[in-house]
C-alpha cells in the first residue's frame, strides 16, 4: 500500500517487546499468514524482510553458529520459534566447524572432529564455486568426502581444458600425473566428457595401459535443487567383464564426472577387481575385499 502503513510483522515485535503491550495477535502464525498473502497477491516477500523474510533467521558466519552452541552467546528476544520459524545455518565459504555441526544435527548425525574438518574444507571449496550450498547438499558432500581417501592415489588429473563452441565438436586437453610423470593429450568428442575420455584413452594406449569401458552414467541433484545445485555423478565401469562404480561430486556436472573418473583410474591402478561370492563386484586391496560405490 502507499498509505504509509507499517508492516504488522515489524510492528508486532515492538508492541510486545518494547512497549510491553498486550494484543490479540498470535505471533506464531504471522509467517504463515504472510506466506498466504504472498501467494494470493503475487508479490514476493523480500528475503531480508524483518521477521518473515527467508534469510532473516539464517546465520552465514561460523562465528555465530559457534556462539549459538556456547549457551546462546548472541541471544536476543527475537527468537525464530516465536514466529513459527527455525534458525538456519548457511553453508558456504564462510562456514566453520560449528556451522557443519549445526547442520549435521538436522540429520541426527554426529561425526568425528577429523571428519568435520574434512567436510568443512569441502563446503568452503564448493562455496567458492556456487552461490549457495544447501542443507540438502550436505548428505552428498558427506558421502563424497568420507568415501574419498586420496592418500594412496598414484594417478592425478592435474589439468584439463574443455571447449564447447556452437557448430564445432567439443574438444578436451588433458594432463595427468602417473607415478610423478606427466602425460598430456588432446582429442575431440560428441560431448565435453566424451572428448575428455578420448584424450585420456590416447594417453593410456600410448602407455600400453588398459582402461575400463563406461557402461552407465547416472546424474542426480538434491531434492528441490536448482540450476546451481551440486551434482552427484555415479559411473559404472566394466573391466574384463567385471563391473564396479565410482562417484564424483561437484557444482559442475562435467567436473563431477571427471572426479569419478580419477577415482576409477586409481582403483584400477591400485587394486585387483573380481566378482564376489554374492555376485557383486569387489575390489581386492591388500587381500581384503571392499565394495565400491
Amino acid at each position: 500500500e502507499r498509505a504509509g502503513n507499517a508492516p504488522l510483522s515489524s510492528v508486532i515485535g515492538i508492541l510486545h517487546d518494547q512497549l510491553k503491550a498486550e494484543t490479540g495477535i498470535n505471533e506464531f502464525e504471522i509467517t504463515k499468514v504472510s506466506k498466504i498473502v504472498e501467494t494470493y497477491s503475487g508479490i514476493r516477500i523480500p528475503v531480508n524482510k524483518p521477521v518473515i523474510g527467508e534469510n532473516v533467521f539464517t546465520q552465514t558466519s561460523g562465528v555465530h553458529a559457534d556462539g549459538d552452541s556456547k549457551d546462546k552467546l548472541y541471544y536476543n528476544n527475537l527468537l525464530p520459534e516465536r514466529f513459527g520459524r527455525r534458525r538456519k545455518y548457511a553453508l558456504g565459504k564462510q562456514s566453520g566447524k560449528a556451522t557443519i555441526r549445526k547442520n549435521l544435527e538436522e540429520f541426527g548425525l554426529s561425526l568425528s572432529p577429523d571428519s568435520i574438518d574434512k567436510i568443512t574444507q569441502r563446503v568452503i571449496e564448493l562455496g567458492d564455486k556456487k552461490e549457495n550450498v544447501t542443507t540438502e547438499d550436505l548428505p552428498f558432500i558427506i558421502a563424497d568426502v568420507l568415501g574419498n581417501d586420496t592418500s594412496d592415489y598414484k594417478i592425478f588429473i592435474k589439468n584439463y581444458s574443455l571447449s564447447l563452441s556452437y557448430g564445432l565438436k567439443p574438444s578436451a586437453s588433458v594432463q595427468i600425473e602417473i607415478d610423478g610423470n606427466l602425460y598430456q593429450e588432446t582429442s575431440s568428442g560428441d560431448g565435453q566428457y566424451d572428448a575428455f575420455m578420448k584424450a585420456l584413452r590416447i594417453i593410456y594406449e600410448n602407455l600400453n595401459k588398459e582402461l575400463p569401458n563406461l557402461i552407465d552414467y547416472q546424474v542426480s541433484i538434491p531434492p528441490g535443487g536448482k540450476t546451481d545445485a551440486l551434482v552427484e555423478t555415479i559411473i559404472t565401469w566394466n573391466l574384463n567383464g567385471k563391473e564396479f562404480k565410482t562417484k564424483g561430486l561437484d557444482a559442475d556436472q562435467t567436473e563431477s564426472a571427471i572426479k569419478a573418473t580419477e577415482k576409477m583410474l586409481n582403483i584400477v591402478e591400485n587394486s585387483e577387481l573380481k566378482i564376489g561370492t554374492n555376485g557383486k563386484s569387489e575390489i581386492i586391496i591388500d587381500n581384503q575385499a571392499s565394495h565400491i560405490l
